[in-house]
Protein backbone atom coordinates (compact mmCIF):
# COMPACT_ATOMS: atom_id res chain seq x y z
CA UNK A 1 0.00 0.00 0.00
CA UNK A 2 1.66 3.28 -1.11
CA UNK A 3 2.13 5.43 1.97
CA UNK A 4 0.35 8.80 2.25
CA UNK A 5 2.05 11.97 2.41
CA UNK A 6 0.35 12.03 6.53
CA UNK A 7 2.29 9.03 7.56
CA UNK A 8 5.40 10.40 6.14
CA UNK A 9 4.74 13.60 8.67
CA UNK A 10 6.04 11.95 11.84
CA UNK A 11 9.23 10.71 10.40
CA UNK A 12 10.42 14.23 9.65
CA UNK A 13 8.96 16.03 12.84
CA UNK A 14 11.46 13.51 14.65
CA UNK A 15 14.20 14.18 12.26
CA UNK A 16 13.22 17.43 12.34
CA UNK A 17 13.14 17.49 16.43
CA UNK A 18 16.06 15.35 16.56
CA UNK A 19 18.24 17.47 14.47
CA UNK A 20 17.18 20.78 17.09
CA UNK A 21 18.04 18.75 20.04
CA UNK A 22 21.63 18.12 18.68
CA UNK A 23 21.78 22.08 17.96
CA UNK A 24 20.88 22.61 21.47
CA UNK A 25 22.91 20.19 23.24
CA UNK A 26 26.20 21.49 21.17
CA UNK A 27 25.21 25.23 22.37
CA UNK A 28 24.87 24.25 25.73
CA UNK A 29 28.09 22.39 25.71
CA UNK A 30 29.73 25.62 24.88
CA UNK A 31 29.63 27.65 27.92
CA UNK A 32 31.47 24.35 29.35
CA UNK A 33 34.81 24.49 26.73
CA UNK A 34 34.45 28.31 27.67
CA UNK A 35 34.81 27.50 31.40
CA UNK A 36 37.48 25.20 31.11
CA UNK A 37 39.33 26.99 29.35
CA UNK A 38 39.75 29.80 31.26
CA UNK A 39 40.07 27.98 34.35
CA UNK A 40 43.63 26.41 32.46
CA UNK A 41 44.65 29.07 31.50
CA UNK A 42 44.68 30.72 34.50
CA UNK A 43 47.35 28.88 35.59
CA UNK A 44 49.37 30.98 33.06
CA UNK A 45 48.72 33.58 35.54
CA UNK A 46 49.29 31.16 38.53
CA UNK A 47 52.35 30.40 38.43
CA UNK A 48 54.19 33.26 38.26
CA UNK A 49 52.43 34.91 40.97
CA UNK A 50 53.54 31.94 43.50
CA UNK A 51 56.56 31.52 42.02
CA UNK A 52 56.99 34.98 43.68
CA UNK A 53 54.86 34.53 46.33
CA UNK A 54 56.69 31.13 47.89
CA UNK A 55 60.67 32.00 46.28
CA UNK A 56 60.51 28.89 43.27
CA UNK A 57 62.74 28.12 41.12
CA UNK A 58 61.27 27.24 37.57
CA UNK A 59 60.79 22.99 38.31
CA UNK A 60 59.03 23.79 41.26
CA UNK A 61 56.67 27.06 39.80
CA UNK A 62 55.73 24.13 37.06
CA UNK A 63 54.75 21.60 39.19
CA UNK A 64 51.32 23.99 39.20
CA UNK A 65 50.86 22.33 35.56
CA UNK A 66 52.11 18.90 36.64
CA UNK A 67 49.33 18.66 39.25
CA UNK A 68 46.91 19.69 37.07
CA UNK A 69 47.40 17.97 34.25
CA UNK A 70 48.71 15.46 36.22
CA UNK A 71 44.91 14.40 36.91
CA UNK A 72 44.18 13.82 33.49
CA UNK A 73 46.56 10.98 33.81
CA UNK A 74 45.30 9.58 37.36
CA UNK A 75 41.24 10.26 36.82
CA UNK A 76 40.94 10.33 32.58
CA UNK A 77 40.27 6.36 32.73
CA UNK A 78 37.89 6.56 36.16
CA UNK A 79 36.00 9.25 34.29
CA UNK A 80 35.81 7.38 30.92
CA UNK A 81 33.83 4.47 33.01
CA UNK A 82 31.91 7.00 34.53
CA UNK A 83 30.68 8.41 31.54
CA UNK A 84 29.79 4.98 30.20
CA UNK A 85 27.64 4.09 33.33
CA UNK A 86 25.77 7.06 34.05
CA UNK A 87 25.92 9.24 30.40
CA UNK A 88 27.15 12.44 29.09
CA UNK A 89 24.85 14.19 31.03
CA UNK A 90 25.26 13.35 34.45
CA UNK A 91 29.36 12.93 33.66
CA UNK A 92 29.20 16.67 33.21
CA UNK A 93 27.45 17.65 36.06
CA UNK A 94 29.89 15.71 38.08
CA UNK A 95 32.69 17.16 36.53
CA UNK A 96 31.15 20.64 37.21
CA UNK A 97 30.68 19.50 41.00
CA UNK A 98 34.38 18.31 41.26
CA UNK A 99 35.81 21.48 39.85
CA UNK A 100 33.86 23.60 42.28
CA UNK A 101 34.99 22.27 45.39
CA UNK A 102 38.86 22.47 44.05
CA UNK A 103 38.16 25.87 43.37
CA UNK A 104 36.99 25.95 46.88
CA UNK A 105 40.23 24.77 48.28
CA UNK A 106 42.03 27.65 47.39
CA UNK A 107 40.70 29.91 50.45
CA UNK A 108 42.26 27.52 52.80
CA UNK A 109 44.74 27.25 50.44
CA UNK A 110 45.07 30.63 50.67
CA UNK A 111 44.87 31.47 54.59
CA UNK A 112 47.33 28.71 55.29
CA UNK A 113 50.33 29.77 53.05
CA UNK A 114 51.33 26.10 51.91
CA UNK A 115 52.00 25.45 48.79
CA UNK A 116 51.49 21.99 48.81
CA UNK A 117 47.68 22.94 49.59
CA UNK A 118 47.35 24.91 46.54
CA UNK A 119 48.96 21.90 44.69
CA UNK A 120 46.11 19.79 45.87
CA UNK A 121 43.50 22.18 45.12
CA UNK A 122 44.60 22.24 41.55
CA UNK A 123 44.72 18.74 41.57
CA UNK A 124 41.04 18.31 42.35
CA UNK A 125 40.15 21.23 39.97
CA UNK A 126 41.83 19.43 37.27
CA UNK A 127 39.79 16.33 37.91
CA UNK A 128 36.84 17.70 37.78
CA UNK A 129 37.54 19.20 34.18
CA UNK A 130 39.24 15.74 33.13
CA UNK A 131 35.20 14.13 33.57
CA UNK A 132 34.35 17.13 31.45
CA UNK A 133 36.51 16.79 28.84
CA UNK A 134 36.15 12.53 28.58
CA UNK A 135 32.39 13.40 28.55
CA UNK A 136 31.96 16.49 26.43
CA UNK A 137 34.39 16.20 23.78
CA UNK A 138 32.92 12.60 22.35
CA UNK A 139 29.53 14.31 22.60
CA UNK A 140 30.33 16.63 20.12
CA UNK A 141 32.09 14.16 17.72
CA UNK A 142 28.56 11.91 18.33
CA UNK A 143 26.21 14.79 17.92
CA UNK A 144 25.63 14.57 13.69
CA UNK A 145 27.58 13.24 10.80
CA UNK A 146 30.87 11.80 11.48
CA UNK A 147 32.47 13.37 8.10
CA UNK A 148 32.59 16.52 10.40
CA UNK A 149 33.13 15.79 13.90
CA UNK A 150 36.18 17.55 13.54
CA UNK A 151 34.32 21.10 12.08
CA UNK A 152 31.82 20.47 15.41
CA UNK A 153 34.86 20.07 17.88
CA UNK A 154 36.95 22.75 15.90
CA UNK A 155 33.81 25.59 16.19
CA UNK A 156 33.14 24.41 19.83
CA UNK A 157 36.82 24.53 20.79
CA UNK A 158 37.37 27.94 19.44
CA UNK A 159 35.05 28.74 22.91
CA UNK A 160 37.56 27.00 24.69
CA UNK A 161 40.30 29.27 23.25
CA UNK A 162 37.71 32.61 24.22
CA UNK A 163 37.97 31.56 27.89
CA UNK A 164 41.60 30.75 27.50
CA UNK A 165 42.13 34.22 26.14
CA UNK A 166 40.11 36.29 28.21
CA UNK A 167 41.73 34.25 31.31
CA UNK A 168 45.44 35.69 31.31
CA UNK A 169 43.67 39.28 30.99
CA UNK A 170 41.45 38.44 34.15
CA UNK A 171 44.65 36.65 36.01
CA UNK A 172 46.35 40.24 35.50
CA UNK A 173 44.28 42.23 36.58
CA UNK A 174 42.74 40.17 39.56
CA UNK A 175 45.59 38.05 40.67
CA UNK A 176 49.23 40.39 39.68
CA UNK A 177 47.54 43.86 39.67
CA UNK A 178 46.38 42.97 43.09
CA UNK A 179 49.32 41.42 44.58
CA UNK A 180 51.08 44.36 43.20
CA UNK A 181 48.84 46.74 45.05
CA UNK A 182 49.16 45.05 48.24
CA UNK A 183 52.90 44.93 47.71
CA UNK A 184 53.19 48.82 47.19
CA UNK A 185 50.86 49.87 49.86
CA UNK A 186 52.81 47.85 52.89
CA UNK A 187 55.50 48.53 54.66
CA UNK A 188 56.01 45.16 55.94
CA UNK A 189 58.71 42.39 55.45
CA UNK A 190 59.57 40.71 52.51
CA UNK A 191 58.28 37.32 54.01
CA UNK A 192 54.53 38.93 54.96
CA UNK A 193 54.53 40.54 51.53
CA UNK A 194 54.39 37.04 49.91
CA UNK A 195 52.24 35.90 52.14
CA UNK A 196 49.67 39.03 51.04
CA UNK A 197 50.18 37.99 47.23
CA UNK A 198 49.42 34.23 48.23
CA UNK A 199 45.78 35.54 49.61
CA UNK A 200 45.22 37.88 45.62
CA UNK A 201 44.14 34.18 44.32
CA UNK A 202 40.82 34.23 47.11
CA UNK A 203 38.35 36.02 45.35
CA UNK A 204 38.94 34.83 41.60
CA UNK A 205 38.54 31.62 42.85
CA UNK A 206 35.29 31.89 44.69
CA UNK A 207 33.99 33.39 41.99
CA UNK A 208 34.82 30.54 39.55
CA UNK A 209 33.36 27.95 42.23
CA UNK A 210 30.00 29.93 42.28
CA UNK A 211 30.06 29.66 38.38
CA UNK A 212 30.39 26.14 38.05
CA UNK A 213 28.06 25.56 40.99
CA UNK A 214 25.80 27.04 38.83
CA UNK A 215 26.34 25.56 35.59
CA UNK A 216 25.79 21.80 37.64
CA UNK A 217 22.47 22.97 38.31
CA UNK A 218 21.76 23.88 35.11
CA UNK A 219 22.66 21.01 33.39
CA UNK A 220 21.36 18.77 35.97
CA UNK A 221 17.92 20.46 34.79
CA UNK A 222 18.04 20.41 31.29
CA UNK A 223 17.06 17.53 28.99
CA UNK A 224 19.67 16.85 26.81
CA UNK A 225 20.04 13.74 24.17
CA UNK A 226 21.83 10.31 25.63
CA UNK A 227 23.75 9.15 22.96
CA UNK A 228 24.75 6.46 24.40
CA UNK A 229 22.25 4.20 22.52
CA UNK A 230 23.32 5.78 19.06
CA UNK A 231 27.20 5.25 20.32
CA UNK A 232 25.97 1.31 20.38
CA UNK A 233 24.39 1.63 16.81
CA UNK A 234 27.09 2.71 15.21
CA UNK A 235 28.88 0.01 16.92
CA UNK A 236 26.93 -2.49 15.18
CA UNK A 237 27.63 -1.31 11.80
CA UNK A 238 31.26 0.22 12.05
CA UNK A 239 32.95 -2.13 15.03
CA UNK A 240 33.04 -5.93 16.43
CA UNK A 241 31.92 -6.95 19.90
CA UNK A 242 35.31 -8.11 21.44
CA UNK A 243 38.27 -6.37 22.10
CA UNK A 244 39.10 -2.84 23.36
CA UNK A 245 40.17 0.48 21.94
CA UNK A 246 44.07 -0.01 22.72
CA UNK A 247 43.78 -2.48 19.74
CA UNK A 248 43.70 0.71 17.26
CA UNK A 249 46.99 2.13 16.21
CA UNK A 250 45.79 5.32 14.96
CA UNK A 251 43.81 5.62 18.15
CA UNK A 252 47.36 4.77 20.27
CA UNK A 253 49.30 7.24 17.87
CA UNK A 254 46.68 10.07 18.68
CA UNK A 255 47.53 9.72 22.09
CA UNK A 256 50.82 10.17 21.81
CA UNK A 257 50.17 13.40 19.59
CA UNK A 258 47.92 14.81 22.26
CA UNK A 259 50.90 14.14 24.86
CA UNK A 260 53.18 16.37 22.75
CA UNK A 261 50.65 18.75 21.95
CA UNK A 262 48.94 19.37 25.26
CA UNK A 263 52.91 19.21 26.46
CA UNK A 264 54.37 22.15 23.69
CA UNK A 265 51.17 24.72 24.13
CA UNK A 266 51.16 24.10 27.98
CA UNK A 267 55.17 24.64 28.29
CA UNK A 268 54.43 27.83 26.15
CA UNK A 269 52.11 29.47 27.70
CA UNK A 270 53.03 28.70 31.23
CA UNK A 271 56.89 29.76 30.52
CA UNK A 272 55.86 32.98 28.42
CA UNK A 273 55.21 35.74 31.28
CA UNK A 274 58.73 34.49 32.60
CA UNK A 275 60.13 34.78 28.75
CA UNK A 276 58.84 38.20 28.03
CA UNK A 277 60.31 39.48 31.41
CA UNK A 278 63.57 38.27 30.23
CA UNK A 279 65.62 41.71 29.24
CA UNK A 280 67.08 40.28 26.11
CA UNK A 281 63.38 39.37 24.83
CA UNK A 282 61.29 42.17 25.94
CA UNK A 283 61.87 43.21 29.68
CA UNK A 284 58.12 43.48 30.42
CA UNK A 285 56.84 43.39 34.12
CA UNK A 286 54.49 40.82 34.96
CA UNK A 287 51.50 42.73 34.98
CA UNK A 288 52.24 43.60 30.81
CA UNK A 289 53.43 40.01 29.81
CA UNK A 290 50.00 38.43 31.16
CA UNK A 291 48.18 40.44 28.36
CA UNK A 292 50.71 39.19 25.77
CA UNK A 293 49.99 35.78 27.12
CA UNK A 294 46.53 36.88 25.78
CA UNK A 295 47.64 37.38 22.15
CA UNK A 296 48.89 33.86 22.52
CA UNK A 297 45.61 32.12 23.18
CA UNK A 298 43.95 34.54 21.37
CA UNK A 299 45.64 33.54 17.93
CA UNK A 300 44.50 29.69 18.80
CA UNK A 301 40.84 31.74 18.91
CA UNK A 302 41.21 32.98 15.41
CA UNK A 303 42.90 29.97 14.01
CA UNK A 304 40.16 27.88 15.42
CA UNK A 305 37.34 29.61 13.79
CA UNK A 306 39.64 30.01 10.32
CA UNK A 307 40.70 26.29 10.55
CA UNK A 308 37.28 25.60 10.98
CA UNK A 309 36.34 26.70 6.91
CA UNK A 310 39.59 25.71 5.99
CA UNK A 311 38.93 22.09 7.01
CA UNK A 312 35.50 21.98 4.54
CA UNK A 313 37.84 22.18 1.97
CA UNK A 314 40.67 20.80 2.71
CA UNK A 315 41.37 16.98 4.56
CA UNK A 316 41.62 17.71 8.41
CA UNK A 317 45.20 15.86 8.92
CA UNK A 318 46.99 17.91 5.98
CA UNK A 319 46.27 21.13 8.04
CA UNK A 320 47.29 19.66 11.29
CA UNK A 321 50.60 18.34 9.21
CA UNK A 322 51.08 21.77 7.72
CA UNK A 323 50.59 23.39 11.18
CA UNK A 324 52.91 21.49 13.22
CA UNK A 325 55.35 22.56 10.49
CA UNK A 326 54.88 26.09 10.84
CA UNK A 327 55.27 25.79 14.45
CA UNK A 328 58.84 24.19 14.35
CA UNK A 329 60.03 27.00 12.20
CA UNK A 330 58.33 29.46 14.74
CA UNK A 331 60.03 28.17 17.92
CA UNK A 332 63.04 27.92 16.29
CA UNK A 333 63.05 31.30 15.37
CA UNK A 334 61.78 32.34 19.16
CA UNK A 335 65.07 30.45 20.47
CA UNK A 336 67.76 31.11 18.07
CA UNK A 337 67.01 35.21 18.32
CA UNK A 338 65.92 37.74 21.27
CA UNK A 339 63.77 40.79 20.77
CA UNK A 340 60.59 41.85 19.23
CA UNK A 341 61.08 38.62 16.48
CA UNK A 342 61.90 36.11 19.50
CA UNK A 343 58.65 37.53 21.46
CA UNK A 344 56.18 37.57 18.45
CA UNK A 345 57.69 34.12 16.62
CA UNK A 346 56.04 32.23 20.66
CA UNK A 347 52.91 34.57 20.46
CA UNK A 348 52.12 33.57 16.94
CA UNK A 349 52.63 29.72 17.58
CA UNK A 350 49.10 30.09 19.43
CA UNK A 351 47.64 30.77 16.15
CA UNK A 352 48.78 27.38 14.59
CA UNK A 353 48.26 25.53 17.73
CA UNK A 354 44.27 26.41 16.93
CA UNK A 355 43.45 23.21 15.89
CA UNK A 356 45.54 20.67 16.92
CA UNK A 357 43.31 19.71 19.67
CA UNK A 358 40.12 19.09 18.15
CA UNK A 359 42.04 17.16 14.78
CA UNK A 360 44.15 14.85 16.60
CA UNK A 361 41.28 14.13 18.77
CA UNK A 362 38.43 14.02 16.58
CA UNK A 363 41.17 11.31 14.10
CA UNK A 364 42.32 9.38 16.53
CA UNK A 365 38.68 8.33 17.38
CA UNK A 366 37.56 7.56 13.93
CA UNK A 367 35.74 4.19 13.36
CA UNK A 368 35.98 2.95 17.14
CA UNK A 369 32.45 2.65 17.86
CA UNK A 370 31.33 0.79 21.00
CA UNK A 371 34.61 2.09 21.94
CA UNK A 372 34.76 5.73 22.02
CA UNK A 373 34.31 6.72 25.39
CA UNK A 374 37.09 4.33 26.52
CA UNK A 375 38.97 5.90 23.43
CA UNK A 376 38.37 9.33 24.77
CA UNK A 377 39.51 8.29 28.22
CA UNK A 378 42.95 7.08 26.71
CA UNK A 379 42.77 10.40 24.65
CA UNK A 380 42.47 12.58 27.66
CA UNK A 381 44.96 10.32 29.63
CA UNK A 382 47.67 11.53 27.30
CA UNK A 383 46.61 14.78 28.39
CA UNK A 384 49.30 14.37 31.24
CA UNK A 385 52.20 15.84 28.48
CA UNK A 386 50.91 19.21 29.68
CA UNK A 387 52.28 17.41 33.06
CA UNK A 388 55.37 16.13 31.74
CA UNK A 389 56.94 18.31 29.34
CA UNK A 390 56.88 21.45 31.67
CA UNK A 391 58.45 20.00 34.75
CA UNK A 392 61.48 18.83 32.08
CA UNK A 393 61.83 22.22 30.46
CA UNK A 394 61.82 23.68 34.25
CA UNK A 395 64.96 21.51 34.78
CA UNK A 396 66.53 22.61 31.36
CA UNK A 397 65.88 26.38 32.79
CA UNK A 398 66.88 26.10 36.05
CA UNK A 399 70.60 24.27 34.90
CA UNK A 400 70.61 26.57 30.90
CA UNK A 401 68.18 29.60 31.57
CA UNK A 402 64.63 29.74 29.80
CA UNK A 403 65.53 30.68 26.66
CA UNK A 404 67.51 27.36 25.60
CA UNK A 405 64.61 25.37 27.35
CA UNK A 406 62.24 26.56 24.59
CA UNK A 407 63.80 24.47 21.92
CA UNK A 408 62.59 21.09 23.54
CA UNK A 409 59.09 21.55 22.66
CA UNK A 410 60.30 21.69 18.57
CA UNK A 411 60.78 17.48 19.21
CA UNK A 412 56.89 17.14 20.35
CA UNK A 413 55.70 19.91 16.99
CA UNK A 414 57.64 17.24 14.42
CA UNK A 415 56.14 14.49 15.83
CA UNK A 416 52.61 16.13 15.18
CA UNK A 417 53.46 16.87 11.92
CA UNK A 418 54.28 12.70 11.34
CA UNK A 419 50.95 12.22 12.96
CA UNK A 420 49.29 14.33 10.48
CA UNK A 421 50.94 13.18 7.15
CA UNK A 422 50.85 8.84 8.09
CA UNK A 423 50.13 8.12 11.91
CA UNK A 424 46.77 8.59 11.32
CA UNK A 425 45.11 6.14 9.40
CA UNK A 426 42.90 3.72 10.73
CA UNK A 427 44.07 0.67 10.58
CA UNK A 428 43.00 -2.30 12.63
Amino acid sequence: MAASPLMGTPQKTSEHNQAKGYLFALVILSTLFFVWGFITNLNDTLIPHLKNAFSLNYFEALLIQFCFFGAYFVMSLPAGALVKRVGYKWGLVVGLLIAAVGCLLFIPAAMSKLYPLFLGALFILASGITILQVAANPYVTILGKPETASFRLTLTQALNSLGGTLAPWAGSLLILSSAAHSVDTSAVTDAAMRLQEADAVKFPYLLLAIALGLLAAIFAALKLPDMRQEEQEQALDHDDKSGSAWKYPHLVLGALGLFAYVGAEVTIGSTMINFLELPNIAGFTATEAAKYVSYYWGGALVGRFIGSAVMYYVKANKVLAFNAIVNVALLAVAVLSSGTASMWSIIAIGLFNSIMFPTIFSLALTGLGRHTSQGSGILCQAIVGGAIVPVVVGKVADAAGLHIALALPILCYIYIAWYGARGYRPRH
